[in-house]
């Protein structure tokens, strides 16, 4: 008797469909979420020479649709939005909106209960773990505030990000109700207005962000006995200390 040789399948490996993601998702928008994903995910992101700790939460809504939210302790991120969620068998992908450059987290669910695959922010790729510690703890939306009179005014400094100096002002005022105003300037090469989506400030902790130049974040903290605000100022996946100091023709907050 002769034995045919068995045909190899020749569909696109691992490798090539979690480079499809994407992709896929354009053609085929109907993929159901896999109960699977759900849960709290908890790991790390392996950039070279450190480690970016990541908790996730992935939960299905009333349609069925995964969706969520990031929590990124090292950079004070906590409730970013998951966005643009797809799913198709065991493969999961999202993007983190609004914080550090939006990044892509393109991964498999495997059988020993992670989530792995890669990091994608900016033309960088890192591979990333996630393990399963729990239920889905979706943090809410962040919702922005008004600001303590002390923060009012103009506040001025300058850093170094990526190896560049860079000169940050910030204005802040109140109105009759809801949130601050805000005016955040950075000026590197040329000045850039930035585009606000949330503003906070609680306790002397204050937190302005823009999703423009890959998403900008600054957070500080008030030291009225020296009149600056003490803090961090990131743009991606680069972070520079920042003290912003108030405008000499401008008042915060005293007579």
């Amino acid at each position: 008797m002769r034995h045919h040789p068995r045909p190899q399948p020749t569909g696109p490996s691992f490798a090539g469909r979690a480079g499809l993601v994407l992709v896929v998702a354009v053609v085929s928008p109907l993929w159901s979420a896999p109960e699977g994903a759900t849960g709290r995910w908890e790991g790390t992101v392996q950039i070279p020479g450190r480690e970016i700790g990541v908790v996730i939460d992935l939960v299905q809504d009333s349609q069925g649709a995964l969706t969520g939210s990031a929590t990124v302790p090292g950079f004070g991120i906590k409730g970013a939005p998951l966005a643009d969620v797809v799913t198709q068998d065991r493969e999961v992908a999202f993007t983190i909106k609004g914080a550090l450059g939006d990044p892509r987290f393109e991964g498999r669910l495997e059988e020993k209960g992670t989530l792995a695959g890669r990091f994608l922010q900016a033309g960088n790729t890192a591979p990333f773990e996630l393990r399963r510690i729990g239920p889905p703890e979706v943090e809410p939306i962040p919702q922005s505030t008004s600001v303590s009179h002390a923060f009012e005014g103009e506040w001025r400094g300058e850093t170094e990000l990526g190896g560049n100096q860079v000169r940050a002002r910030l204005t802040l005022a109140n109105r009759t109700a809801g949130p601050a105003v805000v005016h955040f300037y950075v000026v590197g090469q040329r000045e850039h207005d930035l585009p606000v989506d949330l503003v906070t400030e609680e306790n002397g902790f204050l937190t302005v962000r823009s999703p423009d130049l890959g998403g900008v974040r600054y957070e500080g903290q008030l030291r009225p006995e020296t009149r600056e605000i003490v803090g961090t100022l990131t743009q991606g996946s680069f972070e520079g200390s920042l003290v912003l100091r108030p405008n000499a023709t401008t008042t915060q907050g005293h007579p």
